[in-house]
């Protein structure tokens, strides 16, 4: 059983074992749920994926496509796309 202490801020430091043991690296995110069995609360702790890495750079190949971004070329660009709306 592993015990941990929390901050005043309610911040808690795992073991490396701990992290070790769920894959988890700085910045990842973690998951806590609970569950009701027979009278007694049990916690679950496991890491969720991060939703931010999924669309890191997806907007690369988007913003090669574009090569005037002058104010005019915004504005026909934001027309443009008032007139496509239904």
């Amino acid at each position: 059983m592993t015990t941990l202490r929390l901050t005043s801020k309610r911040q808690a430091t795992f073991p490396k074992e701990t992290c070790e043991a769920l894959g988890l690296k700085p910045g990842d995110v973690i998951e806590l749920d609970s569950r009701d069995e027979g009278g007694t609360k049990i916690w679950f702790l496991r890491p969720r994926p991060s939703l931010e890495r999924g669309w890191v750079g997806c907007l690369g190949p988007k913003a090669k496509e574009v090569k005037d971004h002058s104010m005019e070329a915004i504005r026909k660009s934001i027309s443009a796309g008032r007139t496509n709306k239904a």
